[in-house]
């Protein structure tokens, strides 16, 4: 049984041979939606690839909602539209009974995405991996894999967590979803100017959808495919698995870095309690600036930020 809402253009077609679609008035793109009254499944662990080139921004991946159920669209590096802009992750939400899905944007904020700790700078609240310095972004060096590309637009500021109840959960609300509720500023970041995604984004996506490799059910949350150094490029060695997964190929990965969710608690800077409405930082929001007195002038090394630190760096 399922309804259909809300979904983005890449997984119509998806649904169009099947269910009956009902056109919504879109916030960040011409959408439909889709909601399913399945959870999504949980959030794999894996490496972040290193950024292909100066210029590119973190965009964590998800589960979307296909014919074939859940499947996953890996993380990848992606050009904004244009300078200024900053990515909201895509979400599920359990709202009237049923899981909803909110597709991301570009905007000149982060907006609201349901708490869920995507990792990498995406903690559930705003983005800790960088900001805009007019037409330049600066990247976070503590939540960036950018050791494999010359970039002196850089700053360190590590981010720790001590929540681990949620780590790994993909939806908002419900029985066992996340409890983070949007306070006013996200209520006024929904009337900001929402940029649709790329179109190597939707292409992205369309080509997740169109890999059966990527079917929760065949790869029962384990994708081959976790994240890529390029959008649509699923194959070679920007290609990363998620942990457990034994991939045969000549071509390894680049030093990824790795964060995992599930290890000792640590403290966390400003996290609101289980619960609670996102705290209302004036910074936060943007990506920064970043707080330079965080640093203390050391070289600060990767966080967990889909999780609490460990030695090995994982992620999700």
């Amino acid at each position: 049984m399922r309804r259909i809402r809300a979904i983005t253009l890449a997984t119509f077609a998806a649904f169009a041979a099947s269910t009956v679609i009902a056109p919504t008035a879109g916030r960040a793109q011409v959408s439909i939606g889709v909601s399913v009254t399945i959870a999504p499944p949980e959030l794999p662990i894996y490496a972040q690839p290193p950024i292909p080139e100066d210029g590119y921004i973190w965009t964590p991946g998800y589960w979307a909602y296909g014919r074939g159920g859940y499947y996953w669209v890996p993380g990848t590096w992606v050009q904004p539209p244009e300078p200024e802009l900053l990515w909201t992750p895509a979400y599920w939400a359990w709202q009237e009974n049923v899981f909803i899905f909110h597709p991301g944007y570009w905007g000149p904020r982060v907006g609201y995405y349901g708490g869920i700790n995507y990792g990498y700078g995406y903690d559930g609240y705003g983005y800790e991996g960088g900001y805009w310095d007019h037409d330049r972004f600066s990247y976070n060096r503590a939540v960036n894999n950018i050791r494999n590309v010359h970039v002196t637009n850089i700053y360190s500021k590590t981010i720790i967590h001590n929540d681990v109840s949620d780590r790994r959960v993909s939806y908002n609300g419900g029985a066992h979803g996340t409890n983070a509720r949007p306070n006013s500023r996200d209520e006024a970041f929904e009337h900001d100017h929402h940029v649709s995604p790329t179109a190597l984004q939707e292409r992205h996506e369309h080509g997740a959808g169109d890999n059966r490799a990527l079917l929760n059910s065949n790869n029962h949350g384990r994708p081959a495919i976790a994240a890529t150094t390029r959008p649509a490029e699923f194959h070679g060695p920007g290609v990363v698995p998620a942990r457990g997964v034994v991939v045969q190929h000549r071509d390894a990965p680049a030093a990824p870095r790795e964060e995992h969710p599930q290890s000792a608690p640590q403290p966390q800077h400003n996290a609101p309690p289980s619960g609670a409405a996102r705290p209302e930082s004036p910074h936060d929001a943007r990506g920064g600036p970043p707080d330079r007195n965080d640093d203390h002038g050391r070289d600060q090394h990767a966080p967990n930020q889909n999780g609490p630190r460990d030695d090995r760096r994982d992620h999700q």
